[in-house]
């Protein structure tokens, strides 16, 4: 690809649009971002120092450090970081702070394949392709589960639902960049779709771009 190319990819959490991201951007040979890992870096931060999650001005002191090139997955993938991240994701000026460093990542040559909730509508309007990734709150709790027990430990469906529907509600209630599907977005519903099936969908929308902008 000789211009950048940017594939926004935007879902609730356990839709499936962090494996298809991956997938994406491995295959197109993308630059990668999970973008929900940034508001998890300030959160761990906030936590690491004993601050509570509210505390604006230390909020965005750790936001304008998190290093986009260094983000552990695993230490940033616990679920209690994952729910201090979405109350911290509410604070207007940590979101601005982070989509400034999210769309800069987005610039950087090839391209970039970023996952979140408001990157087709917020981050990278302009981006070449939009998916947008949904599935059934109930698909989303029993994969949770699924996953969770995958690892040796236990838990229990009823719980992982109600917190995927509490983090849904806070999600999409929020006044400052909503989770929605962007008007030109794709939509794909994985609740009956396999991830293979999901990323063969995805590839065809992907594939059809390339070649409109090759023609052009």
């Amino acid at each position: 690809m000789t211009h950048t190319f940017t594939i926004a990819i935007d879902g609730p959490a356990g839709a499936g649009k962090g494996t298809l991201a991956r997938r994406l951007a491995d295959h197109y040979r993308l630059n990668l971002l999970d973008t929900g890992l940034t508001y998890r870096a300030v959160a761990h931060k906030l936590l690491g120092l004993g601050l509570p999650l509210d505390n604006v001005s230390a909020a965005e002191t750790a936001a304008r450090q998190v290093d986009l090139s260094n983000l552990d997955r695993t230490v940033l993938s616990a679920h209690a970081v994952g729910e201090a991240a979405s109350k911290v994701a509410v604070i207007p000026t940590v979101r601005r702070i982070l989509v400034e460093k999210q769309r800069a990542f987005a610039k950087a040559p090839p391209g970039a394949v970023l996952d979140g909730r408001d990157i087709g509508t917020v981050v990278c309007p302009d981006a070449d392709i939009k998916l947008y990734v949904t599935a059934s709150a109930e698909v989303r709790a029993k994969r949770r589960l699924a996953e969770i027990e995958s690892m040796g430990g236990s838990a229990d469906l009823a719980t992982i639902l109600a917190d995927i529907e509490r983090r849904d509600e806070r999600d999409m209630g929020r006044a400052d960049s909503p989770l929605k599907p962007a008007a030109d977005a794709h939509l794909l519903d994985t609740s009956e779709m396999a991830i293979e099936a999901a990323f063969l969908a995805a590839m065809a929308i992907v594939d059809e771009a390339l070649a409109k902008r090759n023609r052009a």
